[in-house]
């Protein structure tokens, strides 16, 4: 990876951007998406949107990624100036007891950490329990008055860790979930158009509140109306201990992307980008999708009279934590793939089943 998108990559997973609060993501994207495309546009709902018009009368294709992440949200200060919290999408309580976390407030961002009882003062049977997000708080190391001019109800909160390199090809950050998916949307439009452009205009969709129903996503594919709609995600590896793989399906970091199959995904767009993978010499992997995804392909699929719906995605191990772990190699070829499927896309490409 040149070091430019990797900066671009560390740059976007250090935006904070928990669900409903993504505008330093969306400034990030904006800014990168100022150099490939022809139009760049933010939508009511916080979404960005990226069009690098056409040469042909192809179908038009929108990439979409969301910005948003998990993170946490002010509810209560206490007169003795600690934040009691609520979760913003799917915080497994579990990994917080001592996390590092960073407060956004207007006047600038407060680093805390998340504190509880220590084990020496927890009886013997709590011990053996999941200490509930409603009995952890946050302390910032000031005073109750300070605090409170400081820091608001319903300021958005994110854990304090950055994004490292790790071993051998693979990396760890927060909010790989779904940071890396737009990343791999806007290299795929830098690529199209170093190749001359494609036949049909191309999207790329930053989109907003994924991890709390899929709602950037539904209004992107209505507001875009594409007639191909590819959400660009992660998906959980099962190559490490305990992992069900009869139940949950066998992939690899490293293996090359996921392509799913199922009810969600076009079946011929899937054969389509089975073979941009086989043409293009890239390892991949399948994942059968029994029913609708949780995923902004559920909402794409549905949109106005219908859409042309696939999803790709990158394998992820420890989803929804501080560290979330990848490997970069994987990355890079979601973006050959992609830009092989664009750049092969012409006029006479039918995605009726039959």
């Amino acid at each position: 990876m040149e070091d430019k998108d990797l900066a671009f990559l560390k740059q976007l997973v250090a935006a904070p951007s928990p669900s409903g609060y993504e505008q330093a993501a969306a400034r990030v994207l904006r800014e990168r998406l100022q150099g490939c495309a022809d139009e760049v546009c933010t939508n009511v709902m916080g979404s960005v949107h990226g069009k690098l018009a056409g040469k042909g009368t192809a179908p038009s294709v929108m990439l979409a990624g969301h910005i948003d992440e998990v993170g946490l949200i002010v509810v209560h200060i206490t007169d003795d100036g600690y934040l009691c919290f609520d979760s913003i999408g799917g915080v497994d309580a579990v990994i917080l007891p001592g996390m590092r976390v960073d407060v956004h407030c207007k006047s600038g961002d407060l680093r805390g950490v998340v504190g509880r009882k220590p084990i020496h003062l927890i009886a013997p049977d709590d011990r053996k329990t999941v200490t509930p997000i409603d009995k952890l708080f946050i302390d910032l190391g000031l005073d109750g008055q300070k605090v409170k001019e400081l820091v608001r109800v319903g300021d958005c909160i994110t854990m304090a860790v950055a994004f490292e390199e790790l071993g051998d090809g693979f990396a760890v950050s927060r909010a790989f979930d779904d940071k890396v998916g737009v990343w791999i949307a806007t290299r795929v439009m830098e690529e199209v158009k170093a190749a001359g452009g494609s036949q049909g205009d191309l999207y790329v969709a930053g989109t907003v509140q994924e991890e709390i129903g899929l709602r950037g996503g539904e209004t992107s594919a209505y507001g875009i109306d594409p007639y191909i709609g590819i959400a660009i995600e992660v998906t959980h590896a099962t190559d490490y201990p305990d992992c069900n793989q009869r139940k949950d399906g066998t992939f690899k970091c490293g293996a090359g992307p996921v392509i799913a199959r199922g009810p969600n995904i076009n079946p011929r767009l899937f054969d389509r980008l089975e073979k941009a993978a086989q043409d293009a010499g890239i390892e991949y992997q399948i994942e059968a999708e029994p029913r609708g995804t949780g995923t902004d392909a559920n909402k794409i699929q549905l949109s106005r009279g219908g859409k042309v719906a696939g999803l790709l995605s990158v394998p992820l191990r420890y989803m929804h934590t501080p560290t979330e772990v990848l490997c970069l190699a994987d990355v890079e070829a979601c973006v050959k793939l992609l830009t092989r499927f664009v750049l092969d896309l012409d006029q006479d490409a039918d995605f009726i089943p039959a």
